[in-house]
């Protein structure tokens, strides 16, 4: 189940069946009204039970941590926890996707947590390329 909202034709709860994307939340809640610039969604992205998407508006800030910090925040600047980032928050880097970001939570559960941003070359799917790209956005 995911919450649909932002600028579709019918917003409100979807029931969608495991496997479903971005785009069949859309499709299901009538569709993206007109005019409505789409460039920020992922509609390849893996949907999560539970998880919202809006379309054609900003997402609403991150509710604060436990002890008054915000965790995993992807506000400019603020580069991304990769000890506690979730997929959701990796696949919204640029050029990681739901498959890489798995593949980093994956790395990070099998040794106990990333103690350098250099470790994550050594996650499958990351080349020199991409790490350049990624590390002035991510921390340990």
């Amino acid at each position: 189940m995911v919450d649909v909202g932002g600028k579709v034709r019918a917003p409100g709860l979807r029931h969608l069946p495991p496997g479903s994307r971005v785009a069949d939340a859309v499709a299901a809640a009538g569709g993206v009204r007109p005019g409505t610039d789409t460039s920020g969604l992922n509609l390849a992205r893996l949907l999560v039970d539970g998880e919202q998407v809006l379309v054609g508006v900003p997402a609403p800030p991150q509710p604060p941590a436990p002890g008054g910090a915000r965790a995993n925040s992807l506000r400019p600047g603020t580069p991304l926890s990769l000890g506690n980032a979730t997929v959701e928050q990796l696949d919204a880097l640029p050029g990681v996707g739901p498959v890489l970001a798995q593949h980093i939570v994956d790395f990070r559960t099998a040794r106990g947590g990333f103690r350098s941003v250099e470790e994550l070359r050594e996650v499958t799917g990351i080349g020199e390329r991409r790490f350049a790209d990624l590390r002035p956005l991510v921390r340990p």
